[in-house]
């Protein structure tokens, strides 16, 4: 299936769950169950090469994974989980459902203390750099950059004040 293809597909389906929604809340119905609103825990990353991910994060983050065999591995931020899976055991385990280095549409956003030392900590570290520290209209300083796979990072703080 094509990419084009799949943005058809996935917009039809965002579409068909927010007319339900709509029409369930017309009705005085609740979308969900108040008491067990969805909390996002995790962010998986599906890759190629389980190893060169961890080799990347495990410095940038400052932190070391937590390995589940050869095709899984975590990284506990504190608010929530980085995980990085091998493409051929999701492939095995969900055929079909995820492509390695494919994505462009999600950040993985860390907030940090002080953006400007962490760009100049991850000069060595970083290949591609998307953004160098900039002030952004919405209060935050941000630096972005991919990781080797592609994936956009960025590391921001709140400017104080705001």
């Amino acid at each position: 299936m094509t990419f084009r293809r799949k943005s058809v597909l996935v917009g039809l389906i965002v579409a068909a769950a927010a007319w339900s929604l709509a029409l369930g809340m017309e009705r005085g119905e609740p979308s969900h169950d108040v008491n067990q609103t969805p909390k996002l825990t995790n962010s998986c990353l599906i890759t190629s090469d389980v190893d060169r991910l961890i080799k990347f994060y495990e410095p940038v983050l400052g932190l070391k994974a937590k390995r589940s065999g050869e095709n899984y591995a975590e990284f506990h931020t504190g608010a929530g989980v980085l995980a990085i899976f091998s493409a051929d055991a999701q492939e095995k385990y969900i055929p079909g459902s995820a492509e390695a280095a494919e994505n462009k549409s999600v950040i993985l956003e860390f907030k940090v203390g002080d953006v400007d030392r962490e760009y100049g900590r991850l000069q060595g570290l970083v290949k591609t750099w998307v953004k160098p520290p900039t002030t952004q209209p919405w209060g935050t300083r941000s630096i972005y950059f991919r990781d080797p796979d592609g994936n956009l990072v960025d590391f921001y703080s709140v400017l104080k004040g705001r």
